[in-house]
């Protein structure tokens, strides 16, 4: 029999709660539901009004993997839907805006992925992101020193940079924008990746061809584009691990001297929380936003 757990009033069936779904360290799926729930205060209002895109590994990050775009069967009718406009014609997803919301998505064992928009104005970002991606020998130690001529740079744009793990291997920077056509933000951004390049040309690449990759960071600008999404601040990842796409400082990411200084689990962010709060709030307030240039 699933067993039913009451939050804020709503019914929510949760199952499989011993079952382990990051098999390096045993940390079940029991544990994964604890993590969001004592996140959520910080994580809720990064996903409120977007649109969340599931990367699900109900088996862990061994078993089968898949990307879930469109309201999944079974959703419960108190979860929040919004129409989307697709290429291929317009899609219902869904919206986590409270607490049950986030443990009914959490239960199904996803990463969280968001778009740089909201629901409201699914064209216009109100997010710049770069995702830095180490292609190996390079590690997280390269994207630090990229990430930092990039926070920089932005600055001379009159830009705030704050940045966060990727979970996986790299960094990802955020900025908080005035509501901006998705085409402009990207231009934007690719016109700063093509500039780092330039300034960097030994680490730094703007372009995905792999071959161009090892040994250097590709700066990925193209999840500003509509249509793309970006792990969103707190989720867990699929990997073998509990990894985190954990808000870090500008210290942090200064001091970065190896690869395993910048990862954090989900037993790290409670802690983390308590001594910084959210690192990320910043982006949250509409007085911060800066144009476009």
């Amino acid at each position: 029999m699933t067993p039913i757990a009451e939050v804020e009033g709503r019914r929510l069936a949760v199952s499989n709660l011993e079952k382990v779904v990051h098999p390096a360290t045993g940390f079940t799926k029991g544990e994964l539901l604890h993590y969001y729930a004592t996140t959520a205060d910080a994580l809720l209002p990064h996903l409120h009004d977007r649109a969340v895109s599931f990367l699900r590994y109900p088996d862990g990050p061994e078993g089968q993997v898949f990307f879930t775009k469109n309201v999944p069967p079974g959703t419960p009718d108190w979860v929040t839907r919004a129409e989307v406009p697709r290429s291929e014609g317009p899609a219902r997803m869904v919206v986590i805006q409270d607490l049950p919301s986030l443990m009914w998505a959490a239960n199904l064992v996803a990463e969280l992925h968001t778009p740089q928009w909201r629901v409201q104005a699914p064209d216009e970002a109100d997010r710049l992101v770069f995702d830095l991606d180490p292609g190996a020998p390079a590690t997280v130690v390269e994207c630090c020193e990229v990430a930092l001529w990039l926070r920089e740079r932005l600055a001379a744009d009159g830009i705030e940079a704050y940045a966060k793990t990727s979970g996986s291997k790299g960094l990802h920077l955020l900025a908080a924008m005035e509501p901006t056509p998705s085409r402009q933000t990207t231009e934007y951004a690719k016109r700063l990746a093509v500039e780092a390049e330039k300034a960097m040309s030994r680490l730094v690449v703007h372009r995905m061809t792999r071959s161009l990759r090892p040994g250097k960071v590709f700066v990925d600008w193209s999840q500003n584009a509509a249509r793309k999404t970006t792990a969103a601040p707190y989720t867990l990842r699929a990997r073998a691990e509990p990894t985190v796409s954990a808000p870090v400082t500008w210290e942090e990411v200064a001091d970065c001297g190896s690869p395993g200084s910048l990862v954090y689990r989900a037993q790290d962010l409670a802690p983390r929380l308590q001594a910084y709060g959210d690192l990320l709030a910043p982006l949250l307030d509409p007085a911060r936003a800066a144009p476009v240039p």
